[in-house]
């Protein structure tokens, strides 16, 4: 009788008709791509360190309950940087695995300033404005870099 248990046991853990589904909930978030003309027109994009992580990155945070990604993006932008922006053209998403291996995505939309100055708050220790072809050499992750191959600002 015993025998006939463990072999019960086995066969949900074999069977996948019989196996549990365990799915992970993902982690949402959105960001922005903030950007300018500077000198002589040549676009530049504020990048942020994050002192927790030592990286470089652009501005994001996670959604807060029955807010959508692109409202997280721009009162994320707003909180690290101390820039209220205009949403422009979404320019993609990221996703990975998060500094506790959950799964996050990342929207991000393109942003202009229409007030505020630049400057560090929250999470943030330095918030700066970067030439957009160096801007791929300061951030820390991939997958930020992916997001500006190619990009130029749609106005």
């Amino acid at each position: 009788m015993a025998q006939c248990a463990v072999a019960d046991g086995l066969a949900g853990v074999l069977d996948p008709a019989r196996r549990p589904v365990v799915t992970e909930s993902v982690v949402r978030a959105g960001g922005g791509i903030v950007w300018r003309r500077g000198q002589g027109g040549a676009v530049e994009i504020v990048l942020v360190h994050r002192p927790a992580y030592d990286d470089w990155s652009f501005p994001k945070g996670k959604l807060h309950p029955g807010e959508t990604e692109a409202q997280a993006a721009l009162r994320e932008v707003q909180e690290e940087t101390g820039l209220w922006c205009r949403l422009g053209r979404e320019v993609g998403t990221a996703a990975y695995r998060d500094s506790k291996r959950r799964p996050k995505t990342v929207r991000y939309w393109e942003m202009t300033p229409t007030r505020g100055t630049l400057g560090a708050a929250n999470e943030i220790d330095d918030a700066r404005w970067v030439p957009l072809k160096d801007a791929p050499m300061l951030l820390t992750y991939e997958h930020d870099r992916r997001l500006l191959d190619g990009w130029q600002p749609a106005s």
